[in-house]
């Protein structure tokens, strides 16, 4: 059984940093899947925030979090990372671990990174 679990989550000053982690279990060759954070604001849409390819070479941020956010992944123990620094208010929202893409049904339960302003 696949399951993604997060940590990491909580409440930072703007400027602060956080990094999330998410554990990855039930996979029978985790380094297949690209790895994905997302986060959803409430009434906003979800939105990809980083992605890291199945050997950890290749990586993409949208222009909101590029140069603040950065994820990592660990193959061997089957997990990935997410340092965001700089955080600002408009950060603020639920997290979520994704393996493959969001039309995979791979998802972790979210965790809340709340940045007050």
């Amino acid at each position: 059984q696949v399951q993604l679990v997060e940590s990491g989550g909580g409440l930072v000053q703007p400027g602060g940093s956080l990094r999330l982690s998410c554990a990855a279990s039930g996979f029978t060759s985790f380094s297949r899947y690209a790895m994905n954070w997302y986060r959803q604001a409430p009434g906003k849409e979800r939105e990809l925030v980083a992605s890291i390819s199945g050997n950890g070479d290749t990586t993409y941020y949208p222009s909101s979090v590029k140069g603040r956010f950065t994820i990592s992944r660990d193959n061997r123990n089957n997990a990935v990372s997410l340092q965001m620094n700089s955080l600002k208010p408009e950060d603020t929202a639920v997290y979520y671990c994704n393996a493959g893409g969001q039309d995979y049904p791979y998802w972790g339960q979210g965790t809340q990174v709340t940045v007050p302003s």
